[in-house]
């Protein structure tokens, strides 16, 4: 797997029917290796370690209902009273961060309405503020501390 933009962490990789599997510790279970499940494994273990996020309030893989389809969300942080606090969109790190990834993660948040949005490769991340009230959004320098 590439060399990550992330800090690095001790992850546990099996080899399941031919294939390359990592520990993911949210789910409790090996998940097949992808060049976006790396990233969305970094991405956990940062909010985890670096931000002290609560495991408990992560959840991974979420579904939800976009104009009577089924989606799924990488990463979605709940605040303490259980309300979205930071969505989050992991790419594989070939896949650009341009307008068309804004728009997806816009999109999955007209749903969920955090406050807070991520989306990131591995190399490149951005991190900003969604005033719902205003539609305005602010760009940050890094990511929103948990409360």
């Amino acid at each position: 797997m590439d060399t990550l933009n992330l800090p690095t962490f001790g992850h546990k990789i099996s080899e399941i029917d031919g294939k390359a599997h990592i520990f993911d510790e949210l789910r409790r279970k090996y998940v097949r290796l992808t060049p976006e499940e790396w990233v969305r494994q970094h991405m956990i273990h940062l909010l985890l370690s670096h931000y002290r996020y609560p495991k408990a309030l992560i959840r991974c893989e979420g579904g939800l209902l976009l104009n009577q389809r089924q989606k799924r969300t990488d990463l979605l942080v709940f605040d303490r009273q259980g309300q979205p606090f930071l969505l989050v969109e992991c790419k594989a790190p070939h896949v650009p961060i341009n307008q068309s990834v804004f728009d997806q993660i816009a999109r999955y948040n007209h749903v969920h309405r955090a406050p807070y949005l991520i989306v990131t490769n591995g190399l490149m991340h951005y991190c900003c503020c969604v005033d719902h009230e205003t539609d305005a959004v602010t760009f940050l320098d890094d990511f929103p501390p948990f409360d």
